[in-house]
């Protein structure tokens, strides 16, 4: 349940309303929980302006298959932080780079992705939705 306190300011130098609301969910207990074919979740919330998503993928799991085939879209742009684990991201000219604990990255647009190693690699993602 999305959580927020609203107060209305008014900026004189350009005469515009804006909101400075407080807004805070938990993004790992939300009710928008995706499992994909392999058994990788993802969940995520949406605040005024961004999409917060969290994602455990599974050792083995692959964008293209495990999550491309399951929406049948293909892939959209992509910012990240990587918490654990570690992802081979692969642009959509081949260019591969390899991400891991502490790193954030972008990748555009028809990019594959995929887990590397033993042990699950856990992600946040964040979308601007333009509010």
């Amino acid at each position: 349940m999305l959580a927020a306190a609203l107060v209305r300011a008014t900026m004189p130098e350009i005469g515009k309303t804006i909101r400075l609301e407080v807004v805070a969910e938990n993004v790992a207990n939300s009710e928008d929980l995706k499992v994909f074919l392999d058994g990788s979740t993802r969940s995520e919330t949406r605040l005024h302006s961004a999409i917060i998503g969290i994602g455990t993928y599974q050792a083995g799991w692959r964008w293209s298959l495990h999550a491309g085939m399951q929406t049948a879209r293909p892939s959209e742009n992509h910012v990240g932080y990587v918490l654990s684990g570690r992802m081979l991201i692969q642009d959509a000219n081949g260019i591969e780079r390899e991400v891991g604990p502490g790193e954030a990255f972008e990748v555009g647009p028809g990019h594959d992705a995929w887990v590397i190693g033993n042990e699950p690699c856990v992600a946040l993602d964040f979308t601007h939705c333009g509010n």
